[in-house]
Order: structure tokens, then C-alpha cells, then sequence
């Protein structure tokens, strides 16, 4: 084997990025794949109804720009110059109050309809009234593109985003959920810890909570 062949197929590098609105689309597609499959987002928007997918997508893409609107934190990993996996942070401040979100609520009503917008937006004040005092970080949404799973970056990605939670002193922590119980030994080995659940149907979505310490700024290789 020559040393350009063993070059070529080396691995590339993962890198983790800061992301812009010019990330938006592929964003989308990643995490319409990690959620459309996920027991939360199947009974939020009712995947027995025609139009599911539709829905997940436009719910998806109104959270990323309204995110992106309130200039929120969100990283993603490139690979081979290609997005694999992204991750929306919510600040410790910010305790986002959608029903004072009209344009977020107008868009979302007409993209992915009434019923689905008051379930989800019922869902969220469920969930801010588990969210443990003093304030902490929010991680509403996070995904690895399906191609890409299963090769560390979801973890990569994670600690990247406590990194960045540790370099603000006003958190005392990071908040996530999951509606899949297969992930609970992901975010318990992660040192995540339940703090309460919000009924769904017949299942149970886990509001899970771990302590970040601060350690001072400069500290993360986000580029």
C-alpha cells in the first residue's frame, strides 16, 4: 500500500463547529431523522394522522429559526466537510415561554396545525415545571445523522455542549428529555439523573438533569 492509498483512506477527523443559519436545511434533515422515529414526537403530533412526517419537519424547522432568532448556542460536528450531527443549547436565562412567542405560534399553527402546536406547547409548560432551580441549561434538541451513528459522535457531541455549559457561571446545570427509554443508559453513563416525567399516552418522557460546575471561559475547542 502506498502512503497516498493509506492517506486516502484514513478516517477523517470529526471537528466541531459553531453553527449559523446557513446550516439550517441540513440541521433539519438530521434532526427530522432523530425525531420523527421517537415516542415523543409520535404522540405530540399524532403519526396515525396522515401529513406525520410534515409535521415533524415544520416543527423541527419553526424550533431551529426560532433558536437561531434568539441567538441561542448550536454546534454540530463535520465530517469529510459534511454536517453528522448537531445540538440546539437554550441558555439558563432564557425559560422560553412559547405562548409569548406569536410569530413562532402563527408560523407553527399553519405549518404543522392547531391540534399539534397547543399538544406541543402544553407539553413544553409540563416540562418548565420540572426544570430544577437555580436556572440550567436546556438541550431541546440533539441528532446524529443515521449514517453516522453508532461511531461516538452523539457522545463527542454531548460533552462538547457541557463544555460550553460550563463556561457560563449563571447554570447550575444541563436539562434534556427523552421519550426513549433505550437512551436512559446513554445519559445515566453521561451522569444524567431523572428528575420527574411527563405522561404521553401509555408511555413516559424523562426529563433528565446533570450538574455542570463552571470552569471559566476558553476552555472548549468549539471553532
Amino acid at each position: 500500500m502506498s502512503a497516498g492509498t493509506a492517506t486516502q483512506n484514513k478516517p477523517a477527523e470529526p471537528m466541531i463547529v459553531r453553527l449559523d443559519a446557513s446550516a439550517r436545511n441540513e440541521a433539519i434533515s438530521i434532526l427530522v431523522h432523530a425525531y420523527r422515529d421517537e415516542p415523543t414526537f409520535r404522540y405530540l403530533f399524532d403519526h396515525r394522522k396522515p401529513g406525520y412526517q410534515q409535521r415533524v419537519r415544520a416543527t423541527v424547522r419553526e424550533l431551529i429559526d426560532l433558536y437561531f432568532e434568539l441567538d441561542q448556542e448550536a454546534i454540530g460536528i463535520l465530517v469529510n466537510d459534511s454536517l453528522v450531527a448537531v445540538a440546539f443549547i437554550g441558555e439558563p436565562e432564557l425559560r422560553l415561554n412559547l405562548s409569548d412567542q406569536i410569530s413562532w405560534r402563527i408560523r407553527m399553527t399553519l405549518t404543522a396545525g392547531f391540534a399539534s402546536t397547543r399538544r406541543y406547547m402544553d407539553y413544553h409548560e409540563r416540562i418548565k415545571a420540572l426544570l430544577p432551580q437555580p436556572q440550567a441549561h436546556q438541550l431541546p434538541l440533539m441528532g446524529v445523522n443515521p449514517a453516522y451513528q453508532n461511531k461516538g459522535y452523539g457522545r463527542m457531541l454531548l460533552k462538547t455542549v457541557e463544555t460550553l455549559c460550563a463556561e457560563n457561571p449563571r447554570g447550575s446545570g444541563l436539562v434534556l428529555d427523552t421519550g426513549s427509554s433505550a437512551y436512559l443508559p446513554f445519559y445515566e453513563s453521561e451522569g444524567f439523573r431523572s428528575i420527574g416525567t411527563v405522561k404521553l399516552g401509555d408511555f413516559e418522557d424523562h426529563i433528565l438533569f446533570r450538574e455542570v460546575w463552571p470552569t471559566g471561559a476558553g476552555e472548549t475547542s468549539v471553532d
